[in-house]
């Protein structure tokens, strides 16, 4: 049942001084929207606490685009650690919203951002704190329309159950568009059933509870989805892409919060999407076309936010931001900007074949901390089976000019278990950082004052699904223990510093990503054993998940290894990004094959069918080409 909206505040505050981190549940932030009338009222959930969630920019713009809407009023809520959710248990407080400190269940539309899969027992989490029903079937009509968006939709199946309607792709004017077809189906006294109907009309919108899964021969044992007869629904949801991306918020998170959070820092959005074509990358291929922001849009929004904020850092961010066309005039331009103010201004993760001596010289202007650079696998050749389109020369010039610009200290990522890997892959990891190690040491310096220092940081693969290695297996972890173990027997030098991903973990995340709608017993199960916050090391259990998958009869090491046929249907083929299978199988060939595929942004089209099936198309506001 719906609560009542009221303010609960008096009966969270004395709860305050019995838990960690008292700020996290603090209201009125500098820069939070105070006015929250409505009379319709949305809650945007992130599904972890508020250090986490606070800096997220996608629930931030639509923080703010739902709140320019008249009559519409839009709210945060985060996930109680666990010592304020067993508080919160004890004392019979339900979950509430930040600014308003109304219960989570008494607002017309909840929706959630789905960071990555290891979130989905936080959901589980937030919704029974809240009151609302878990699974979507068992809301009353009055209950609040959950909706889940973000990064990590490609494969919700798993946690559908839980969810009204999955937004799929960019969210500045879909998520709008959802509000207002909510409040107008209620306005005209809509059933909950014919509400979904009109959702799953929006472009964009995938109503879960309007599809069959059926399972067989042509399938995985996961199946595959279907409409129900009757219902309209689409055979395949395709993405919303926004083209005209500079008329979005450059700078949507302008809350300055009362505690530390992680990427404390002004975030300004350059540009959205990729098309380097990376072949183990789910953003890279999901994000699709590249769309950049004017230089003279990105300098004046980055000025309009140090004003507003007051940070000491500016990041700017994309999944690739030096491969923005005006990078280095953007760069220029900020670095003089804050100049003498002790204001930096950084980029989160640099191309290697794009960092130049140029580039080199304004990330970080006169602030020089530690570059970060994913080279992603140790030889050549396994970069080439990867696309990731960066050679030896390519490390070995990024290494020098960094050096030689005053950067003493470099992390470089790599991923362990990609398909085609031997041991001869694992070692290269390590020669490779060995050699920007010399590369350093010849430019600086080798004496102990030098500050040259190489750290390599190696996660586990994850196939994910709409990627050419979705058809993939995980390394099972007993062979991902030995390749760990062979990573650090066969180090060079002790200035290197090895740190790699918990096998366990990642195991878990690969088995949430292979599965479909019956994953969510799996999720439920283990909830119901105890497990929230799996992202966290210190919350994490192993045999917690385990103990899940023997009670609904899952073998989770069985799943995560499996390889999947390539012409089976796929449990998530009905909700699409518009990167047809067809690309995604040619270019699991050619990763076969070793051959690379070129960025259509600087070459001819690839093919990958984004922009005809959308009618879209990449917009770059100066010149790649001849830019590597």
């Amino acid at each position: 049942m719906r609560l009542r909206r009221e303010d609960l505040y008096p009966r969270l505050e004395p709860l305050l001084g019995q838990v960690a981190k008292p700020s996290r549940y603090l209201d009125h932030e500098w820069g939070a929207i105070e006015e929250q009338d409505g009379p319709f009222h949305v809650v945007l959930m992130y599904p972890d606490v508020y250090e986490v969630g606070l800096p997220n920019m996608g629930l931030s713009i639509l923080y703010t685009a739902i709140n320019r809407v008249e009559g519409m009023s839009c709210e945060r809520g985060y996930l109680p650690w666990v010592d304020m959710a067993d508080l919160m248990r004890a004392r019979d407080v339900p979950l509430l919203a930040l600014e308003s400190s109304s219960p989570i269940a008494s607002f017309d539309v909840v929706g959630f951002t789905l960071a990555h899969e290891m979130a989905c027992t936080n959901i589980v989490e937030a919704l029974d704190l809240s009151r609302i029903p878990i699974r979507a079937e068992e809301r009353a009509q009055d209950d609040p329309i959950v909706v889940a968006g973000g990064p990590s939709v490609w494969n919700c199946e798993p946690v559908s159950p839980m969810f009204d309607a999955v937004l799929l792709g960019d969210g500045e004017e879909a998520m709008v568009e959802i509000c207002a077809c909510v409040r107008d189906a209620r306005a005209r006294g809509l059933a909950r059933r014919d509400i979904l109907l009109e959702l799953s009309r929006v472009q964009g919108v995938y109503v879960p509870s309007l599809y069959d899964v059926v399972v067989d021969d042509t399938s995985t044992q996961w199946g595959y989805a279907v409409p129900k007869p009757k219902t309209g629904a689409p055979a395949v949801v395709y993405k919303r892409s926004l083209q005209d991306f500079s008329s979005t918020e450059p700078v949507p998170q302008r809350i300055v919060p009362y505690m530390d959070v992680v990427q404390d820092r002004l975030a300004v959005e350059v540009l959205r999407g990729c098309a380097r074509g990376c072949r183990f990358c789910q953003a890279g291929m999901t994000y699709r076309p590249v769309r950049e922001r004017p230089a003279e849009q990105v300098v004046a929004a980055a000025r309009e936010g140090l004003a507003l904020t007051g940070h000491d850092e500016v990041s700017l961010t994309s999944l690739s931001t030096t491969d923005h066309s005006q990078c280095a005039q953007i760069l220029h331009t900020l670095n003089e900007d804050v100049r003498g103010t002790g204001v930096r201004v950084s980029i989160p993760s640099q191309r290697l074949d794009s960092f130049g001596v140029e580039m080199a010289a304004e990330v970080g202007g006169s602030k020089r901390g530690g570059l970060t650079f994913a080279p992603e696998a140790g030889s050549q050749r396994l970069r080439d089976v990867i696309n990731k389109n960066v050679t030896e020369k390519d490390i070995d010039t990024a290494a020098e000019n960094a050096f030689r610009n005053g950067w003493r200290r470099m992390k470089l990522y790599f991923m362990m278990g990609l398909p085609t890997e031997t041991d001869d892959d694992i070692v290269a990891i390590n020669e490779t950082a060995d050699r920007v190690l010399e590369i350093g040491r010849s430019v600086v310096g080798r004496g102990p004052k030098s500050g040259v220092s190489v750290s390599i940081s190696v996660a586990v693969f994850v196939p994910k699904a709409y990627t050419p290695f979705q058809w993939c297996g995980q390394l099972d972890l007993e062979e991902v223990r030995r390749r760990q173990q062979l990573l650090l027997s066969t180090c060079p030098d002790h200035a290197i510093k090895i740190s790699y991903h918990d096998a366990e973990v990642s195991l878990i995340e690969a088995v949430l990503s292979k599965v479909g709608r019956r994953g969510f017993d799996l999720i439920l199960a283990a909830w119901r054993h105890g497990c929230r916050f799996d992202a966290w090391t210190d919350q994490f259990s192993f045999e917690r998940w385990t103990a899940a998958a023997a009670e609904v009869g899952m073998d989770l090491e069985a799943i995560a290894s499996a390889d999947t046929p390539l012409d089976a249907r796929l449990p998530w083929e009905h909700t699409s990004p518009a990167v047809s299978q067809g690309f995604l199988r040619r270019e699991y060939r050619r990763a076969a094959q070793g051959v690379t595929t070129p960025d259509c942004t600087r070459e001819s089209c690839v093919g990958c069918g984004v922009c005809p099936k959308l009618g879209v198309e990449n917009a770059i506001v100066g010149d790649r080409h001849g830019r590597h």
